[in-house]
Parts: structure tokens; sequence; C-alpha cells
């Protein structure tokens, strides 16, 4: 369940070094250029213009308190920052000016205290959708999953292809929530409450949440909430919508595993059934419902497509909605997966979900 990015050769990272000094002797323009994208690095950051109706004579908050924010109209469904506003620095700054930024989140139901990185779109600012909800996706690394979570790297590409596929009309403009995965660099969790062990599943399915409600306009429903993920992140992401569905609609999981197998499952097998997805999706397979939309990415370089075409054959079924994308010479990798994100799997998510709906429409 572990996933690294493919590893350079010392002659390619020799060369990628050599032409990099190269640009920066004679390059100007191009090393501003980068050097912009960290530019603003670990200053303050606050998401979401503040209304024009705010009053300019009412002092400062407190820091603690929710930004002042317009009042929703027509859409009940829409859920304003509950408070407590979030201390975000900013982590990395993408070409179109939009920002990543980290915070530290002490999980009020978990006990487990994490960072968790963000992105919003340039459309979250902007004064048409000041009153709308934006869908929040929270995306989850694979590999240890801790100390960071590698979705938060602007050169994998996330943040960009969302961006470009809002731009071609292919995604929806989501917010992006990045928490780390596992509590250390040990073992992996399953992104579950395993007797004895911090209690993961209830960090992930609740408490970010909880923090993505009290920072960001979101939607209350559920057809607001997707997870993304790669390896143990997929698992972890399929898992809890099947879990959770009430909360939580879709997920793209990419090359990941089908049953939970962290170690520290050992001697408490109930507890492990209750986070196994073949379990899970025959639970709501039964129950009728609700309906959950499960995408599959598999590059055809890497292993596993048997399990998901197995899984989807005993269990695509009913409310259970289930789709595998190949991702052609796909490795397993962030890079290629987003790529196959672009490929089709944020169309495919974004028809799913709810967008923002602007003030003229």
């Amino acid at each position: 369940m572990h996933q690294d990015p493919p590893r350079r050769s010392r002659r390619a990272i020799w060369i990628s070094a050599v032409v990099a000094f190269v640009l920066l002797l004679g390059g100007g323009g191009f090393a501003a250029w980068k050097l912009e994208w960290f530019s603003g690095n670990g200053d303050s950051v606050s998401f979401g213009k503040a209304p024009a109706s705010a009053t300019p004579d009412a002092g400062e908050p407190s820091p603690g308190a929710p930004s002042a924010s317009p009042t929703p109209t027509g859409d009940p469904d829409v859920l304003l920052p509950t408070g407590p506003k979030s201390d975000f620095k900013q982590t990395a700054k993408l070409d179109d000016g939009t920002i990543i930024a980290k915070t530290r989140l002490a999980g009020a139901k978990s006990g487990f205290e994490g960072d968790v990185w963000v992105w919003t779109p340039k459309e979250y600012d902007e004064a048409k959708y000041e009153k709308s909800a934006f869908p929040v996706l929270i995306a989850l690394p694979g590999g240890n999953g801790f100390p960071s979570n590698y979705w938060a790297d602007r050169s994998l590409g996330l943040q960009k292809a969302i961006s470009e596929g809002v731009q071609a009309g292919t995604s929806l403009p989501f917010i992006v929530v990045m928490p780390v995965l596992n509590p250390d660099s040990k073992y992996y969790y399953d992104g579950a409450d395993i007797p004895g062990q911090p209690k993961m599943g209830t960090w992930i399915a609740e408490d970010v949440p909880a923090f993505t409600k009290a920072n960001f306009r979101t939607y209350q429903s559920r057809d607001g909430w997707a997870f993304m993920g790669s390896s143990s992140g997929a698992f972890v992401g399929m898992k809890t919508v099947l879990q959770y569905p009430d909360r939580f609609k879709a997920v793209i999981a990419s090359g990941g595993e089908i049953v939970p197998d962290s170690p520290l499952w050992k001697g408490h097998q109930a507890e492990m059934d209750a986070n196994n997805p073949e379990k899970l999706a025959k639970k709501l397979i039964d129950g009728n419902g609700p309906e959950v939309y499960i995408n599959f990415q598999v590059g055809t370089k890497e292993t596993g497509k048997e399990r998901m075409t197995k899984f989807q054959q005993q269990y695509g079924k009913g409310p259970v909605k289930m789709t595998i994308r190949d991702i052609q010479n796909g490795e397993h990798n962030g890079w290629h997966y987003v790529r196959g994100m672009k490929e089709g799997s944020l169309e495919w998510i974004s028809k799913v979900l709810k967008g923002p709906k602007s003030q003229a429409g």
C-alpha cells in the first residue's frame, strides 16, 4: 500500500542540476518565475475575501472568531464557516496566484493532532460566488502519509489539473483538503480506529470535515463531499465513503488495496471487519443505499487491476456504482494518477457532486 514517486537516476539529477545552474546564470526571467513559486511561503493566509457589507468600524475580530460572511440565499444546503478560524501559513503558490497553505489541527473527536493543507480555487474568492458553497475533495496520500501529504506538493499538478478542468468545463472548482493520513511513519493505520491506537478513522471522517466546515463555505449534504487518494490513501477514501454514505458521496481511488491489511489489526477481527470495504459494500447493497460512486484508477504498468475487477464484479451493483479507469502506460505514482484525473476521472466525479452557484445564476 506504500507509494513512492519514481526515482531519478544520478545522471538525470546531475544533468538537472547543471541545467538549473545555467538557467540561474543566464536565464534571469526563468529564475525569477521559479522563485515566484516560493514567494510568500510562511506568510499568513486568509481564504475568502471579506464581504463588502462587512462593517468597517466594528473592530478586529478575536483570533478564534469566524470571519464575517454574507448570508447565503436560495440554497438551504449552503453552510457558511462556523469557526473557529484556523491559522494558515502559505507553503506554495501556483501560477494562477492561488495558494496552498498549512495549519495544525487538534482533532476534537479523535484526540489526534496533525497537519492539514488546503487549497481553494480562484473562483472561491470571486464576488459572484461569495454566497455559494463549494464542493470539498479530501485528498489522501499513499506511502507513510506522515509527516506530510504529498498532494500538497504543487509539482504533482493536482490543483493545476482542477483549475484547468474548471476552465475547460470538465471539473468543478473543488476545495482540496490534504490531511496527514497516519500518526507516524512506522505503521499504516487503514484510516481506522484500531483499538489501542490513535483514532485515525475519526480524524479522517469527523475532525477533518469539521475543520473544513469551520473555515470554508461548504455544503451540509453529502452532495458536496468526496475523497480522492492513491495507494493506501485510495483504500482509506473508498472505505470511508462506504462506511459513511450519509456524509460522503464519491471517491477516486487510485492503485489501492481492497481490504484492510494493517499489522495492527491483530487480535481485533470484529473491528477489522467493520472497516472492510467488502463487508461495507454488501451492507450497503442489502440496505438498498444510499448510492455511492467509486472510480478506480489503475496504471497499465502496475498490478492491482485484478482485485479491482473482482471487487466490481461482486459488489458493483445496486447502490454501489463502480467504474475502472485504465491509465495507459501509467505506473504507481501520483503524477500518473493526476493524468488519469485529467483524462476523465475529474469529469466523472464532477458529474455526481454539487458545484457552486453564482449569484447571477
